[in-house]
């Protein structure tokens, strides 16, 4: 199936945590290929696309767990740190003409990240690829609620990552708990939290 591609999708990522670049020095650019990529797959694979010519856009946070804590405390009532949280934009309308239609934004911690991948055998690098696809597949409304869901999310999120020539991530975790899950949890404001959370964009 032929998928008509978006009329451009911006992809703002925001290193809040210097650590980020000193460990992957081309983390910027890494993330947005990966959201690319997932942003591709979730059209082909016949999720709903925000309609209208105005272009997208998506914000990835890229930040500690003390930032991650506070988010997870503030919109999920978990007072932890997690890997990954996801924040839909909502109703997918600009809020002024020509300006770009939000998909929603991604925070990634990093010591969790690193810890997880550590753990599991992974270069950071292929982990953090999985939490940014496995984020940007949440905003378009895939879900891991139940088996079925899960299932249906993890098969998109191996055949994009088998794709780049990462392997299964699934495959170093007993069933599925050793990967935290990130939440669907909806922002008064498209864009707001992430966009807030941090002023230097790379």
């Amino acid at each position: 199936m032929t998928v008509k591609p978006p009329p451009a999708l911006r992809i703002a990522v925001i290193v809040e945590t210097p650590a980020w670049t000193r460990r992957l020095p081309a983390v910027a650019a890494h993330v947005r290929k990966f959201a690319r990529a997932a942003v591709k797959a979730a059209l082909a694979d016949g999720a709903a696309a925000p309609k209208g010519t105005s272009p997208w856009s998506l914000t990835v946070l890229l930040a500690d767990d003390a930032e991650l804590k506070a988010l997870n405390r503030d919109f999920r009532g978990k007072a932890k740190p997690t890997n990954v949280l996801s924040f839909p934009a909502g109703d997918g309308v600009p809020a002024r003409r020509q300006e770009p239609l939000n998909l929603g934004d991604i925070a990634i911690a990093l010591t969790v990240t690193a810890g997880e991948s550590r753990k599991q055998g992974k270069r950071l690098a292929d982990h953090l690829a999985h939490l940014t696809v496995h984020g940007v597949l949440h905003l378009f409304g895939y879900d891991h609620l139940d088996d079925h869901q899960a299932d249906d999310m993890e098969g998109l999120e191996r055949a994009v990552l088998a794709r780049q020539g990462i392997s299964d991530p699934y495959l170093l975790r007993p069933a599925r708990k050793a990967v935290s899950r990130a939440r669907q949890t909806p922002v008064a404001k498209p864009g707001g939290r992430a966009r807030k959370a941090a002023r230097t964009r790379t």
